[in-house]
């Protein structure tokens, strides 16, 4: 008679076998693995708080890039330059003396910021690039300071360093305008700083139109008078055409426009006995644009290509849209777009200021017997 196994007996044989008949398993093999992982050892104690989360990026407004212009919500503006892509710009704000990078459909982006001084409707009055920025990456600004008002220059990544110093400042009239007409050639238009008297003064540098030759920080030329006799400034502006430069001015009398040839001879092209206010101007082929801020208009002024006289009354181009605006800049592609002032001329929106297109279809500077738009 047979003993039968238990159960368990059975499962402890069949084990036994399985292991001793198999060659594959060897616990002592080099290669073999731990069962356990490695113990970490905890940071010890600090007095230094963790970083706090970092917070969510502020979201742009998606209605400062409004239909129909470069771009909004920039402080009161003042010089204007635009790029060559014609689609962005450097805009400068006068009171905190900002130089902005805009574009269309973009977020505006801090170039420098300027120390200014804005009292007395001064501050970062205009910008400018060097005529070879490329290579040499320089740019100019008129600005105010606490004692006067100044022409100086930014090298990008360093603080501005003084070109022409001493221009009179007052309590009112210290607007003014920069324009390069040659490659070596900075003109500088200076408000009379309320003093009409300095404007026809040939000892102080208000109320004129000043040439300085080969910009430098050191050891600076003589400046020049190219005009004399300016009440506050309103703005330069060149026609490429026949090389004719054009200032704009408040007089007590009148605002006015004036030109001069490029064999010097100055004339007095307009008059506006009731001071609309001008302000930047824009050139080509014998027609002149001019903003008046006042009025919230563009207009312009036809001259004849022989003798230069005007050819009818200035034509409104622009009357309301977009408000009170200053500086006006022809674009590579031949349009011409402007920058507004609503903010500090007392009429602003909620989104203001703005840079936009004169001609939002394009087509640049309108000619005679052409549809406005």
């Amino acid at each position: 008679m047979s003993q039968r196994r238990p159960p368990g007996a059975i499962v402890v044989l069949l084990s036994a076998a399985l292991l001793v008949g198999s060659g594959c398993a060897r616990f002592d093999s080099a290669q073999s693995q731990p069962f356990t992982t490695p113990p970490q050892l905890a940071p010890g104690p600090t007095s230094t708080p963790p970083p706090p989360p970092p917070l969510p990026a502020k979201p742009f407004p998606k209605e400062c890039p409004a239909p129909g212009v470069m771009q909004g919500c920039l402080e009161s503006t003042s010089g204007l330059i635009m790029l060559p892509d014609s689609q962005s710009a450097l805009v400068a704000e006068r009171n905190t003396g900002t130089v902005k990078r805009v574009a269309v459909r973009a977020e505006p982006e801090v170039k420098t910021v300027i120390p200014v001084d804005p009292s007395g409707g001064g501050g970062l009055m205009d910008i400018v690039l060097s005529p070879t920025y490329s290579q040499d990456r320089l740019m100019y600004a008129y600005i105010s300071t606490p004692t006067d008002n100044r022409v100086v220059r930014i090298a990008d990544g360093d603080v501005p360093k003084p070109i022409l110093t001493g221009i009179p400042k007052g309590a009112t009239g210290n607007r003014g305008s920069l324009l390069f007409t040659s490659p070596t050639t900075l003109m500088v238009q200076t408000g009379d700083a309320g003093d009409p008297a300095l404007a026809s003064d040939p000892g102080s540098t208000a109320g004129k139109l000043l040439r300085i030759e080969q910009p430098t920080t050191v050891d600076q030329a003589p400046t020049t008078t190219a005009m004399s006799g300016l009440g506050p400034a309103g703005g330069t502006c060149i026609d490429p055409s026949d090389g004719s430069l054009y200032v704009t001015d408040r007089t007590p009398t009148a605002d006015r426009l004036q030109r001069i040839t490029k064999d010097s001879t100055v004339s007095t092209v307009w008059t506006w006995p009731d001071r609309p206010g001008v302000a930047g101007c824009a050139a080509l082929d014998g027609t002149v644009l001019v903003n008046l801020v006042d009025t919230k208009q563009t207009v312009s002024v036809q001259l004849a290509p022989d003798t230069g006289a005007v050819t009818g009354e200035p034509e409104v181009v622009r009357q309301d849209r977009h408000g009170h605006a200053w500086a006006l800049q022809v674009s590579p592609d031949g349009n011409i777009w402007g920058a507004t002032v609503n903010k500090t001329a007392g009429d602003a929106m909620n989104l203001d200021d703005v840079v936009f297109p004169l001609f939002p279809q394009g087509g640049g500077f309108p000619r005679a017997n052409e549809e406005k738009t």
